[in-house]
């Protein structure tokens, strides 16, 4: 839908024909699928520009185009093969060594898109209602910030910053401002973990003391690989991608896609354990952890990585709960016997998948007089369980992103907000600070600084390269 020509702003539209989807709010009758595609306005479309349209870009660039009520409007990246979805023009090295993280890029646009090699660009186009930034970590914070100063609602994938200092200036600039922003935790779209948010909180296995959950990735010799500084490929803005990082000459195995074994760009406890963390912070309905104590290193796997391959971190809650959380990528084999986490509490333990869940009774102890306090219940999602919008059912993605675009038109709270995102992320920048100093860290959620550490503190942010700025 491209701007109109009275007075009713795109925005004052787009709200206005959403209006129904906070009927809820409004007291009035909860909408389905099939009422929404019949409600006025319904087929304006949402115009959306992308910023970052590689390989997990390019999976939500997808999920995007499967909704109704979104138009493709524009794509931006560093990558000029990734602008114009030519794979023919990608360098065959990453074709021959990522063949799954090299997009396909076959997509067909029913409409003209825009294309753009700097997303300020994009951002200055009026038509564009929202972006969706995949962009890598260390630009998550400028863009977002960016994007909501031009007016443009907000779809920011996890991890959300690269470090503590820039998640707060992230949720300052949105709270001053009138965007709805997602941040892309999925599974925060998953109707299995809506439903556990609220049963477990309210005693469904009984008080928590333990969690935990477990990356595991056998990267076992050589991982990405030994290699010396290069010349990029011609097509490829080196020094844009870089951004606010120190520069450093071009190397083959950072970029694309293997910046997430580089401290400096990423690590493996926020992009793979921050899901883990937000799902457990989420299911004990906690804020933020007040002692944090990491530990690990490179231990077996012979490559150019600078975060570790083994990993372990520590969380204890104020309120009486232990969180266990493991980065393994020299070895095989989950330490949670069913699904991905593992929640421990005094009438049972949870063990749950994104789409289903087992609940085993805990076993009488030492001088317990009780012999079962729960039963036993398997949970497995049904399609008939939740109408959730456009019958994505067992796709959280989907589901997140279908409630960002209701949000849009409602103006409603989305299901992951910046704040929410935030406090997720800064548990796993707060594991990897305590990693590297080897401290136990002692953490105040209030003014989001360590109370027993001014080493710590000072990895709470970095000096930008310059010109850039948060």
């Amino acid at each position: 839908m491209k701007e109109s020509s009275d007075k009713t702003s795109r925005r004052e539209f787009l709200t206005t024909t959403g209006l129904v989807s906070a009927g809820i709010a409004l007291g009035a009758s909860p909408l389905n699928a099939a009422a929404y595609r019949n409600t006025k306005g319904a087929n304006e479309k949402i115009r959306v520009g992308f910023i970052g349209v590689g390989n997990r870009g390019t999976q939500l660039l997808q999920l995007f185009m499967a909704k109704p009520d979104c138009e493709i409007a524009a794509l931006c990246d560093v990558y000029e093969p990734y602008i114009t979805r030519d794979r023919s023009q990608v360098d065959p090295r990453y074709i021959k060594d990522m063949p799954g993280q090299i997009p396909l890029m076959d997509e067909k646009f029913p409409n003209k898109v825009a294309r753009y090699s700097d997303y300020r660009k994009l951002l200055e186009d009026k038509s564009i209602d929202a972006v969706c930034i995949a962009a890598p970590d260390h630009w998550h914070a400028i863009m977002t910030i960016d994007a909501i100063k031009a007016g443009k609602d907000v779809y920011i994938e996890k991890p959300l910053s690269k470090t503590i200092a820039e998640g707060r200036a992230m949720v300052n600039a949105w709270k001053g401002s009138k965007q709805i922003v997602t941040v892309g935790l999925n599974r925060r779209g998953a109707p299995t973990f809506q439903k556990l948010a609220k049963e477990i909180p309210a005693g469904k296995i009984g008080k928590v003391t333990y969690s935990s959950a477990c990356h595991v990735s056998n990267m076992f010799p050589s991982g990405i690989g030994k290699m010396k500084p290069e010349e990029p490929p011609k097509n490829f803005n080196w020094d844009a991608w870089l951004g606010p990082r120190a520069y450093r000459p071009y190397q083959y195995n950072i970029a694309p896609y293997r910046f997430r074994w580089w401290e400096e760009y990423c690590n493996q406890i926020s992009n793979n354990g921050v899901h883990y963390l937000d799902l457990i912070r989420w299911m004990l309905n906690e804020e933020a952890p007040s002692v944090i104590s990491a530990h690990g290193g490179k231990y077996a796997v012979d490559d150019d990585r600078t975060i570790p391959d083994t990993f372990n971190v520590t969380f204890e809650f104020a309120s009486g709960t232990l969180v266990n959380v493991q980065v393994l990528e020299a070895s095989s084999g989950s330490f949670v016997p069913y699904g991905f986490i593992e929640m421990r509490g005094t009438k049972g333990t949870l063990y749950t998948n994104e789409n289903d869940y087992k609940i085993v009774p805990a076993k009488p102890g030492q001088f317990a007089a009780w012999n079962k306090l729960m039963e036993a219940e398997e949970y497995k999602l049904e399609t008939n369980d939740t109408l959730l919008r456009d019958n994505s059912y067992a796709n959280s993605t989907a589901n997140l992103i279908g409630n960002f675009l209701d949000c849009i038109k409602s103006r409603n709270e989305p299901f992951c907000t910046l704040e929410t995102g935030h406090r997720s992320t800064t548990m796993a920048h707060l594991a990897t600070i305590s990693m590297i100093t080897r401290e136990r860290l002692v953490w105040d959620k209030d003014k989001e600084v360590f109370t027993n550490s001014e080493a710590a503190n000072r990895l709470l942010s970095y000096e930008y390269r310059k010109p850039y700025k948060l």
